[in-house]
Parts: C-alpha cells; sequence; structure tokens
C-alpha cells in the first residue's frame, strides 16, 4: 500500500511539474549572457582553484593534531575535497581511511567512495570487481543510500568510457539505472536530491517533459543548495539538443561550465562540449578558449578518461586554428600541424605514465612504500613533461623568430629534417625504457622463452630496449591497439603491423604468442 502510494504520489507531482512549467525556450540575448558570465568565471578560474587548494591544506594541517576519531572524518572530508579535484589524491586519502577505520562499516564508507573515483583514473575492471564484490544485503541501513550513490557514479563513467561499443554502454548504463531506482526508494520525498535523481532516471529512460519538468526546478529553485545545479543544466542542454533548440543547448552548458568553475571541478564535460558547440557555430576564439581549458583541467585532475575524452576534441583546436590561418602558407601551416601532433602525443604519454603509476601505486602495500615509488615516477614524469615543453617552447620561438624574418625555407627545412621528432622519440624511449623493465626487470628474457633459438632478440650495446620489445612492452601494458602504439613510438601503422607479425612468426606458439607475453609477471 505504501509503495502504491508513493508512486501515485510522483506521478501527481510529475504531473504538476510538467504543468506548471514556464519552458518558453531560450532567446539568443539569454544564450550570449550565459557565455559572456562563462567567460567572465573562466577569468577567475585560477582563484577558485587557489581557494579550493587552500581549504585541502587548512583541512591536512590538522591530521596531526586531533584524536584518531576526528582524523578519520577529517580524512573524509579531505577525500570528498580532492574528488573533481586531483583524482589520485582523492583514492589515497579514501584508501588511507579505509586502512584507519575503526569499524567494518567505516571502512565500507571510505571504499564506496574509492570505488566511484576509481574508474577516473582508468582502473574500470578494479571498481566493478571491488563493488561488485560488496554483498547488497550486508550493507547496514545508514550507508544504503551511499552505496547505490556511489554504484551508480561508478557505472555513469564505466558506461560513459564505453561510449563508443554500444553493448557495453547499454549495460553498464543499465546497471547505473537499477541504482538510481534503487536511490530513489531511499531518499526523502520531495528533496532537492529525491527531485535530481527522479529528473534525472526520467532522462536516462526517455521520458523528456518529465525530466524537463524535475531538472528545471531543480536548476532555478530558489531553495535549491547548487549541489546539482551542474548536472542538472547539463541534462537539460541534452534535452534541448534533442529538441534541436541551439540557444537552449548552449545556453545551458553555459550554465553547467560556470557552476564548474566557481566550484573549481575539473573534472567535467560540459566546457568540451561547448567549446565543440562554439566551433561548429565559428566562434573560434571561444572554441580554442574552452577546449583548451577543458584539457588543461582534464591533465591537472588527473582524470585518465577525461584525458581521453578530451584528447580527442584536439583535432577540433587544430581545424579551428587552420580556418584562422588560411591566408598563410602551406608551410606555416604544416608547422601548425607538427605542433599539434606533439601535443596529442604529450597528452597520449602523459595518459600512459599516469595510468601506469597509479598502478604502481595501487599494487604497492602499506603507504611508506608506495610514497617511495611514488617520489621515483612523479619524478620521471615531471622531467620528461619538463623536456618537451621547454623543447616545444624553444621550437616555437624559433619558428616565431623565423616567420617574422621571412625565412620560411629555413623553418621548413629544420622542421622536414625530422631531427626535432627523433630526438623527442629518444628522449621517451629512454624514459620509458626504465620504467618499464623497473616493472619488468626480466621482461626481456622472458620474451625470449616464447621465441625460437634462432630467433632470440639480441639487443646492441646500450640499448635497454629495441623496437620490437618496445611494442611487446605496450602490449603487456594491455594497450593493444596498433594505432596508438604508432602514435606513441612515432611510427607508421604498416610498421607497426610488420613488426607484431614478424614477432608472432619467430614464436614457438604463434596463436598464443601475445597472450603468453601477458602473462609476463611484474617485480613482487
Amino acid at each position: 500500500m505504501k509503495k502504491f502510494l508513493k508512486a501515485f504520489v510522483m506521478t501527481v507531482c510529475a504531473g504538476v511539474l510538467c504543468a506548471a512549467s514556464t519552458d518558453i525556450g531560450i532567446s539568443p540575448e539569454q544564450r550570449d549572457d550565459a557565455l559572456r558570465r562563462l567567460d567572465n568565471a573562466l577569468e577567475e578560474r585560477n582563484n577558485f582553484i587557489t581557494a579550493r587548494q587552500n581549504h585541502i591544506d587548512s583541512m591536512t594541517v590538522r591530521l596531526s593534531l586531533v584524536s584518531p576519531a576526528q582524523r578519520r572524518n577529517l580524512l573524509m572530508e579531505i577525500g570528498r575535497a580532492y574528488t573533481s579535484f586531483v583524482n589520485d589524491s582523492a583514492i589515497a586519502y579514501f584508501t588511507l581511511g579505509e586502512h584507519e577505520a575503526a569499524s567494518p562499516d567505516e571502512a565500507l564508507a571510505f571504499r564506496l567512495h574509492k570505488i566511484s573515483n576509481l574508474p577516473l583514473a582508468g582502473l574500470f575492471d578494479t571498481a566493478i570487481q571491488n563493488y561488485e564484490s560488496i554483498d547488497p544485503d550486508s550493507v547496514p541501513d545508514t550507508l544504503k543510500e551511499m552505496y547505490y550513490e556511489h554504484g551508480r557514479r561508478m557505472y555513469s563513467y564505466v558506461a560513459s568510457f564505453h561510449s563508443t561499443y554500444t553493448p557495453l554502454a547499454k549495460l553498464y548504463n543499465a546497471k547505473a539505472l537499477d541504482r538510481q531506482q534503487h536511490l530513489l526508494e531511499l531518499l526523502e520525498p520531495d528533496s532537492e536530491a529525491h527531485k535530481f535523481n527522479l529528473g534525472e532516471y526520467y532522462f536516462l529512460t526517455g521520458e523528456d517533459s518529465e525530466a524537463r519538468a524535475y531538472l528545471s526546478d531543480v536548476l532555478h529553485s530558489k531553495d535549491s543548495s547548487g549541489k546539482y545545479s551542474a548536472r542538472a543544466a547539463h541534462h537539460l542542454s541534452k534535452l534541448a539538443l534533442k529538441d534541436n533548440e541551439l540557444d537552449a543547448y548552449d545556453y545551458y552548458l553555459a550554465l553547467s561550465a560556470i557552476d564548474d568553475v566557481k566550484s573549481a571541478t575539473l573534472e567535467v564535460i560540459a566546457l568540451q562540449e561547448l567549446g565543440a558547440d562554439m566551433y561548429r557555430r565559428g566562434d573560434i576564439d571561444r572554441a580554442h578558449a574552452y577546449l583548451s581549458t577543458a584539457l588543461e583541467n582534464a591533465v591537472k585532475c588527473g582524470a585518465t578518461l577525461r584525458m581521453i575524452e578530451s584528447s580527442r576534441s584536439l583535432p577540433i583546436i587544430e581545424r579551428a586554428h587552420s580556418d584562422q590561418l588560411k591566408s598563410r602558407s602551406k608551410t606555416l601551416m604544416w608547422v601548425l600541424g607538427v605542433i599539434v601532433l606533439l601535443m596529442i602525443g604529450l597528452v597520449t604519454m602523459i595518459a600512459l605514465l599516469y595510468r601506469q603509476y597509479m598502478r604502481m601505486k595501487l599494487l604497492h602495500e602499506g603507504l611508506r612504500q608506495a610514497n617511495r615509488t611514488k617520489e621515483v615516477y612523479i619524478s620521471q614524469f615531471l622531467n620528461l613533461c619538463s623536456i618537451y615543453m621547454d623543447k616545444l617552447n624553444q621550437f616555437c620561438k624559433i619558428a616565431n623568430r623565423k616567420i617574422s624574418t621571412g625565412k620560411v625555407d629555413d623553418l621548413y627545412r629544420m622542421t622536414k629534417s625530422g631531427k626535432f621528432v627523433d630526438e623527442q622519440s629518444r628522449e621517451f624511449y629512454e624514459v620509458f625504457d626504465n620504467a618499464f623493465l623497473h616493472l619488468y626487470p626480466d621482461f626481456v628474457s622472458e620474451v625470449n622463452k616464447l621465441l625460437r633459438d634462432d630467433s632470440k632478440i639480441v639487443l646492441k650495446d646500450g640499448e635497454l630496449l629495441n623496437t620490437e620489445l618496445r611494442i611487446l612492452a605496450f602490449t603487456r601494458l594491455g594497450i593493444e591497439d596498433s594505432t596508438r602504439i604508432a602514435q606513441v613510438l612515432n611510427y607508421s601503422l604498416n610498421t607497426i603491423y610488420a613488426y607484431r607479425n614478424r614477432l608472432k612468426a619467430r614464436a614457438t606458439d604463434r596463436t598464443n604468442f601475445e597472450a603468453n607475453v601477458m602473462k609476463i609477471a611484474s617485480e613482487d
């Protein structure tokens, strides 16, 4: 009877909201005003980020000054403050809180928060396994809401990653929707959280009118806390796009991005989508600004998932600049293309190194040992980034000087030689080889065990790895896409295919060669 009454009340409320909705569309003037407010917020972006970091630092210094119970509360607050801001720090503090928990229920609370952050680091399988290992019936009533909320969040991230593969996207979206249904049953009716989740549920199930009514209520209510404003606005943008209301689409994306900027939330998607739409509209300056900021946010946050998504938008930046520079010579456009490709390569390497670092951090037991590993790889990571950025700056200065003095032919000869790219490749190879062999010190000998006696790999003096071994190293790291390997190693796709085929031909077990490579164990 109670469930019937609840369903009846929800239905009546939905009808009232739909009937009361005053959505008369968004005018071009409203859209332009929202974009101006977003531009102003972006100018203050660093201040918002600094304020959030200062707040976190103020809590961190108190950790050693409080009681154990207060310390655990602070660990939870710090972890939440780092969520969507610096992802690896959020995971680290939730992990620490889980280890220091005074009870199983307290440990579970930290664990649930950690689980919802793991997909952003690219640890999808780890997140799913950790969450699905929890028996729902064992979750205490006090944590039920948290259990379903973080499960919904985690599955949504996983579905987003698989957005280009429909079967998996549908599977994990269905799991997210199931958790949201359970969550709705636990939330207080007429609460802000209930209205938002109900609106999101209607959005995901295609009930657009009901979704728009609830989400608009959350976004515009005078009693709103602002907690769900960014997400509500983002969903409303999707509904507007579905109805081909393009001004409303930009308007709601701008509102979502404004909330993200002011809260210093770096794990975002609205700014990236808005930048892409600015490009489609021909607003090149805004497209470049929004997309560049979205990429910078993803790198600062350390969210591998968002870095991958942002990297897909980099060609938009390149095309935008190309549209503005049509009057320039083909040589200049080629130079700009090289710079963009180098940026893509840099972002790809950052994602690979960061993922490897996170894997090492989670595998090592104990904070002290994890910290020592972290220092080594952060040093390599920062050194490589510093070298690349310095090289890029030097190259840009040389290019500008040559262009300004009319020495375009000199610039063309310099870039055509390929010396710059070769130098960067060698530096990357050195860092990658050392880092990889630190993880897999017996990798070369183990690979040779898989090859015929007459086909063993013999390294030259001074070589740690050669091209064949690096390709297999990427395979061992779970990167099987030949296109991605070709981009990172600066080879053509056909070359990568040729190397992989020759290696299989030299194996004692051709069919299972790459599977056997995956079985090579790392250092304990």
